[in-house]
């Protein structure tokens, strides 16, 4: 991702409508589908400037470490306080197999050449039965400057991420796309902006006056609700659920098959 955009992030995280829905959206997944365990030990996969990691630090139950390939993240990520932070790629995780209840990606596996070497990686540091939230980018007909400014490799349609996630030994839960209503307007601009010549890339995060930015968090809200029911068909988003199989208990050996039940006294 250019430097530049880092830097943008971390001034519009904290409260810019479409990070504040994303956040909400993958907190509110967490502590849906989460396993019991507790606290339950989060990797925030690409945790880019913090913002995830703030929310994760206000959990009294969790025990969070956020992992990034870039310093520029890195160094942001820490400016705000975290010290749980390691350098490295997400095709090679620098953990244990079976180290993490929860992993969190959002929109970060576009960003990998090999995205399912990538999965492959998330699946073997969850523990079995832990879960994957992420998010990534919908429909490779949006690919525009907004994609190449954040060095994106691609975008999916649904059913093809699903299928790379089952692939990577996980099994989806939960899919639905997410800015469905916001969908028709925002894929317009997108396409319109490819068209613009001479234009520097940069990413698609429009300036909107506080009350409308309020109102879209709260809008998106809503939307969340309805998602969590039933998989919203269309949108900007992909967001998916994924668990790790716990593996089957081994059958009973023969000759324990045989022993006689305890006697009561």
């Amino acid at each position: 991702m250019n430097p530049d955009e880092y830097a943008r992030m971390h001034a519009l995280e904290d409260w810019y409508w479409w990070f504040v829905a994303r956040r909400n959206a993958s907190a509110r997944m967490i502590r849906d589908f989460a396993p019991p365990e507790r606290p339950l030990r989060i990797l925030d996969a690409g945790c880019g400037t913090g913002g995830m990691l703030d929310l994760y630090r206000t959990w009294p139950d969790a025990k969070a470490v956020g992992v990034d390939m870039s310093s520029d993240a890195l160094g942001f990520s820490s400016g705000r306080g975290h010290a749980r932070l390691v350098g490295g790629n997400l095709t090679l995780l620098p953990f244990r197999s079976g180290s993490f209840d929860v992993v969190t990606a959002l929109d970060v596996i576009e960003h990998v050449p090999d995205d399912g070497k990538a999965l492959a990686e998330i699946s073997r540091v969850l523990r079995p039965g832990g879960i994957l939230v992420a998010t990534v980018p919908a429909y490779q007909f949006l690919w525009g400057p907004h994609d190449v400014a954040l060095h994106h490799q691609r975008r999916y349609d649904s059913g093809q991420f699903c299928a790379l996630i089952n692939a990577g030994g996980l099994r989806v839960e939960r899919h639905t796309h997410l800015l469905a209503a916001l969908f028709p307007f925002a894929a317009v601009m997108r396409l319109l902006g490819r068209k613009k010549k001479g234009s520097e890339s940069s990413a698609t995060l429009p300036r909107v006056p506080p009350s409308v930015n309020r109102a879209l968090i709260a809008f998106q809200g809503l939307e969340l609700e309805v998602a969590r029911r039933a998989p919203l068909p269309f949108g900007l988003t992909i967001m998916v659920v994924a668990r790790k199989p716990v593996p089957a208990r081994a059958p009973l050996a023969s000759v324990e098959e045989g022993m006689p039940a305890l006697a009561t006294i």
